[in-house]
């Protein structure tokens, strides 16, 4: 079985529906480490509303943070210290899907940042959303993880197609493109579904 890390260039690109859709075409199980604000309806939450399989199972939050806010500075709000030993991954012997906050450089204490909860063995998928500035974010997550030996599986696009940014990130990280989510007028299970059974042979094959 693998483990997939979704992670994002930055905040609001898409890593929950990508997340969704590679759950959905994996059959894989869920987990977000730190949710931090909307814990009445967390990523999980929608997970759960997006995905129609009935073999995935959605694993508790190691922490679950009151203010939508740097993981750090939420824990601090709530009177709580966000440790790398209480991050414990749950157990399944199923496909497991875990989705980061933010970007890789989000601070969860004043040491350990979301790369941190990155494995060896994970494959990791990078959401990218074009906007200014969206070129930069993305070749400096690429080189983050490539600074740290991580395995890259593929970049997810997201959003409305900019053929001249995607084809320069294509180029200068040679980073396998697994698909692109278009901006939809909404998502649910049917539109998730659809993009799974896209997606579907390239993440089996990472």
């Amino acid at each position: 079985m693998s483990t997939y890390f979704i992670t994002g260039i930055s905040t609001e690109v898409g890593k929950t529906i990508a997340s969704a859709i590679v759950t959905e075409a994996l059959e894989a199980d869920y987990w977000k480490p730190v949710q931090a604000g909307e814990l009445d309806y967390s990523d999980t939450h929608k997970i759960k509303y997006l995905v129609s399989n009935g073999i995935s199972q959605y694993h508790d939050n190691s922490f679950a943070l009151h203010t939508p806010m740097s993981p750090h500075a939420a824990a601090e709000i709530d009177g709580v210290k966000i440790t790398m030993p209480k991050i414990k991954r749950p157990k399944t012997s199923n496909n497991l899907v875990i989705e980061g906050a933010g970007g890789l450089l989000v601070p969860l204490n004043d040491i350990d940042t979301i790369i941190d909860l990155i494995q060896p063995t994970d494959k990791v998928i990078v959401v990218s959303r074009h906007y200014l500035g969206s070129i930069n974010h993305t070749l400096l997550t690429i080189e983050a993880l490539k600074s740290r030996n991580l395995t890259i599986a593929g970049i997810i696009f997201s959003g409305e197609e900019h053929p001249t940014t995607e084809a320069i990130i294509t180029k200068m990280t040679k980073v396998p493109i697994i698909g692109r989510i278009e901006e939809e007028p909404y998502f649910d299970e049917r539109v998730v579904s659809e993009y799974a059974s896209l997606f579907k042979e390239k993440l089996k094959a990472l």
